[in-house]
């Protein structure tokens, strides 16, 4: 946006403000950066059959819905299998098989109809295409579909020529994939390898020097040995790349617990930096003895800053790294109560947080949300290491039990964490495998349920503490110039009305103008 001021008496003068005579002229360039931003994208998988595409697909689908991206996976898999009641072998994915061919494409229109109605109708912002894509035939027809629907397109391609690898990947999935019902292992492997033959004819990888050079898209090659990364449009785009480049497929487990139980829990309050109470230390004995049964390789243990964490981890006898974003959430004035005393100082924020757990935040304080995207760097250092244990607060695992388990910003406040139990998460496949181990330690019950009964609306729209209100969930998208927008007409521009508005002089005010996509806006704005 190019701004200058210009005077009332025809001199024009970059940057300076001469008061009572001055007007401001606002000319947006062609690529206003809100318009970028909304835009919603396409991510197109690449690769031939058993190189971890919707592995990838389900990780980064749940990364972007954790971090509050909404995002949806289409499957060409479940597409084909509707449309063909029964897989009989390899044959069908022959290139020179007509009525195949036909049926596969057809498949892939029905998919990108409800791609449109995702991102168009549902409130979707990013669509996971999960299919080999192999041929350029097939890519050009999804780009003409995004240009047709002002998407933007991401490809992701996974390419892998290691033999171990495919086969551990075709044993660990396609054993079990709805294609091979009652099937022995021996005949799978046998038919899925010339299903992978039958791509290989026609296949064509991106070309990053010549053909494609002009796509954004990130290459994964080996599983993550290498990248190589083409064209990045945007911020979201970076997320995407950024995330992919963390993520690894080496079998590791991660340990999640609460500190041992608090001074503070025994009394009823949240927050603060209270000691571990008699059985909170109780706990990390036990915590000691029960790593030491497990016998974990290379284990590295995470506590916060915080007394209780660090004290907890302080009976294990091993070295240990303190994280200031590992910290419970913060609960501003509220920090040190029981919720019996905030109901009694602080009804209305009581009942906020009830009607909206996930993004009430606190006065002065935080929200889950928040939380979810201070803990971000921790999902990514947890998806790069080996064997972790996480000590840490309730609100805390909540989140991160959230996003390994793929659950909703619904639920996630709600998530049930308890005192002196430890979980251990192993991924698998297209998931996560969850261990429950009580230690046997008594301590006090910090959960509480959801409410049975939502009480009315409270909006709060304090900049100090500002609450999501259920009419800013969905809006009007925006689009990048020479996109057609969906809306029937531009919205006005605000008119917010003061009430010394009689009063305001004429040299008091500013004429705004925006040019934008051959549209011109004006209106008088009250200034100082």
């Amino acid at each position: 946006i190019a701004v200058f001021f210009e005077s009332s008496r025809g001199s024009s003068s970059r940057g300076r403000f001469e008061p009572h005579t001055t007007k401001l002229l606002l000319k947006a360039s062609s690529a206003w950066a809100s318009y970028m931003t909304n835009s919603p994208t396409v991510i197109v998988l690449i690769g031939l059959p058993a190189r971890g595409k919707t592995y990838i697909s389900k990780k980064l689908t749940r990364y972007l819905n954790w971090i509050g991206v909404p995002t949806k996976v289409f499957n060409l898999g479940v597409y084909r299998r509707e449309a063909v009641q029964s897989y009989k072998s390899f044959d069908f994915f022959r290139h020179d098989n007509e009525e195949a061919m036909k049926i596969r494409k057809q498949c892939a229109i029905v998919a990108l109809r409800d791609v449109k109605s995702y991102l168009n109708e549902e409130g979707g912002q990013i669509a996971v295409f999960d299919a080999t894509n192999t041929t350029r035939e097939r890519r050009n027809l999804i780009l003409s579909f995004a240009k047709e629907n002002a998407y933007k397109v991401f490809f992701v391609e996974s390419l892998c020529d290691d033999p171990e690898v495919i086969a551990a990947n075709i044993l660990d999935v396609k054993v079990s994939s709805p294609d091979y019902p009652e099937r022995d292992r021996e005949s799978v492997m046998e038919d899925f390898l010339k299903r992978i033959e039958c791509y290989k004819v026609t296949y064509q990888p991106l070309d990053p020097d010549d053909h494609d050079k002009d796509l954004s898209f990130i290459q994964v090659i080996n599983v993550g040995q290498r990248f190589l990364v083409n064209h990045v449009q945007d911020y979201i785009q970076s997320k995407i790349v950024y995330y992919l480049m963390n993520i690894h497929v080496q079998k590791h487990s991660i340990y999640l617990c609460r500190h041992g139980e608090s001074q503070h829990n025994v009394q009823g309050c949240i927050g603060g930096d209270s000691e571990l109470s008699s059985r909170g230390k109780e706990f990390s004995k036990a915590l000691r003895g029960f790593l030491e049964n497990q016998k974990i390789p290379d284990l590295k243990v995470w506590t916060s800053q915080l007394r209780r964490t660090i004290q907890t981890a302080e009976e294990l006898g091993v070295p240990y790294e303190q994280w200031k974003i590992l910290n419970e959430i913060d609960a501003g004035i509220c920090e040190e109560m029981t919720y019996e005393k905030i109901k009694e100082t602080h009804p209305d924020e009581y009942f906020l947080r009830d009607q909206d757990k996930y993004h009430y935040r606190y006065p002065g304080g935080e929200s889950y949300q928040d939380l979810v995207q201070r803990l971000e760097p921790v999902i990514m250092a947890l998806e790069r290491q080996g064997n972790v244990l996480v000590i840490c607060h309730q609100a805390v695992m909540r989140c991160l039990l959230a996003y390994f388990l793929d659950k909703s910003a619904d639920d996630l406040p709600y998530l049930k964490c308890p005192l002196h139990v430890v979980l251990k998460l192993t991924p698998v496949a297209y998931g996560c495998k969850v261990d429950i181990f009580d230690l046997k330690v008594e301590a006090v019950n910090t959960h509480r349920d959801r409410p049975l009964a939502v009480p009315p609306t409270l909006l709060r729209r304090n900049s100090f503490t500002p609450l999501s209100s259920q009419d800013q969930v969905k809006r009007p998208r925006l689009f990048s110039v020479g996109n057609p927008p969906r809306l029937a007409s531009v919205p006005a521009l605000s008119t917010t009305r003061f009430p010394e508005a009689e009063e305001i002089k004429e040299e008091h005010l500013f004429k705004i103008e925006i040019f934008s996509n051959n549209i011109h806006y004006s209106s008088n704005v009250w200034g100082q």
